[in-house]
């Protein structure tokens, strides 16, 4: 069986050009986060509409809207086109967005990636029609491939974001700092498959900011071959994906958003990547977040500046940020990170001045959340094991944070039965 054909991207507007049709974008998640950039691309008089699917706090968007505080842009209030309570609603509910059953034109992904707990590509799966891409805002490496086996014909977008973000109360939302944004196309690089054969990543230069979309590939990474939950024609059967065409069709999505971003919303590093730049910071933001933020709740909950300053929790961070950037990485991208990047020396002298700064997994931890261990911890280890290497000391690290939590919701479990048998021996 051939590959799928990709459907082809609407045809992206020139630079400073705007849509000539109305543009449908929906966030699915509007934490901190979501709602920051949500804000800064919601342009009705240029013809783009952004809608929101909120849970928690839906209530308050839907009443208030976004009430947001920003270090950059001042005081404002965000009204989104429309706010949603699920996304059975978005999908099927016409009215308040005006893009109808299968019309929206981006689904942004930005909640936290928990595949131990869900499979969020089977959550959107109601959103997504033949025009539509796929925007992930999430942390980790390895968070697109269950989007890509489900949805092997649909372009994806791969963000990473550096921003300091938190919402205050429901439906406020403070930026303390930054808002930079990197967006890239994936076709397959972050595959967990060992099977070789398909191109996967093109070479790029050794930059690492605005790296030149390209859609030529050559081989250097196992392909990846889709599951059985997609949206091919035969879905009991693995079909070759058009790595070429995905990558094209993302990269015209990538460059359609980082220009309404800029030049809309005012976003000044709003920044686009060719695949293998985008995985590269990717994995190298995946340097700090799996270093620091089991190491903070393995510590007794320690902050980033007090664990650098600490010798021996120095040392443990040095060795897994050195196995990432020395044995996982240049197996995973085919090449070494560039000289330009902050290395990890570098980076722990630039973290023992974040002085009270706590790492999120430490701050879900706290809060009896569940962890973010699976998108930091576990699928490195088993991308760079499809690669032929093993990363023995994450591995280490992830067999306890990942005992831990268990133990937690055990003993929570536990609880809940406990007090459910005491309210039924009183009735």
């Amino acid at each position: 069986m051939g590959a799928p054909e990709a459907p082809e991207a609407p045809e992206a507007p020139k630079p400073g050009a705007d849509p000539e049709r109305p543009v449908h974008i929906v966030f699915v998640g509007a934490g901190a986060v979501g709602c920051f950039y949500a804000s800064r691309l919601h342009h009705p008089s240029h013809n783009i509409h952004v809608s929101l699917i909120a849970r928690s706090n839906y209530k308050a968007l839907a009443e208030h809207g976004v009430q947001l505080q920003t270090r950059t842009f001042g005081n404002y209030t965000f009204r989104p086109h429309a706010v949603f309570p699920s996304v059975a609603a978005a999908a099927t509910d016409p009215g308040p967005s005006g893009a109808g059953p299968h019309g929206w034109d981006f689904i942004i992904v930005t909640t936290k990636a928990l595949p131990d707990r869900s499979d969020d590509s089977a959550l959107i799966a109601p959103l997504v029609g033949p025009r539509s891409c796929i925007v992930l805002i999430q942390n980790g490496v390895g968070v697109e491939e269950p989007y890509r086996a489900r949805f092997p014909t649909t372009p994806i977008v791969s963000a990473v974001t550096v921003i300091s973000a938190e919402q205050t109360a429901p439906g406020t939302v403070r930026q303390n700092r930054w808002t930079r944004i990197h967006l890239g196309p994936y076709s397959n690089s972050a595959s967990f498959s060992s099977s070789p054969a398909e191109p996967v990543l093109p070479r790029g230069d050794d930059t690492t900011g605005a790296l030149s979309p390209t859609a030529s590939a050559v081989p250097s990474s196992p392909s990846f071959t889709s599951s059985p939950r997609n949206n091919s024609n035969d879905p009991t059967t693995a079909a070759p994906l058009d790595i070429p065409a995905l990558q094209a069709a993302g990269a015209a999505r990538a460059a359609q958003l980082a220009d309404w971003w800029t030049r809309l919303g005012g976003l000044r590093d709003a920044l686009v990547a060719d695949e293998l730049g985008l995985q590269t910071l990717r994995w190298h933001k995946l340097c700090i977040n799996a270093a620091f933020n089991p190491a903070a709740v393995l510590s007794g909950g320690r902050g980033n500046a007090d664990m650098a300053r600490d010798a021996e929790l120095r040392a443990h961070l040095a060795g897994v940020m050195r196995e990432i950037w020395e044995e996982a990485a240049p197996a995973v991208l085919g090449r070494p990170f560039p000289p330009s990047m902050a290395g990890p020396e570098r980076i722990l002298a630039s973290t023992e001045r974040n002085v009270g700064s706590k790492p999120s997994m430490l701050l879900d931890w706290e809060a009896g959340r569940p962890l973010e261990i699976e998108v930091i911890l576990g699928n490195p280890i088993r991308i760079a094991r499809a690669r032929g290497v093993e990363l023995r000391r994450l591995q280490t690290v992830y067999a306890l944070v990942k005992s831990m939590q268990e133990m937690r919701d055990r003993r929570k479990k536990e609880e809940r039965a406990g007090e459910e048998g005491t309210v039924k021996s009183k009735l």
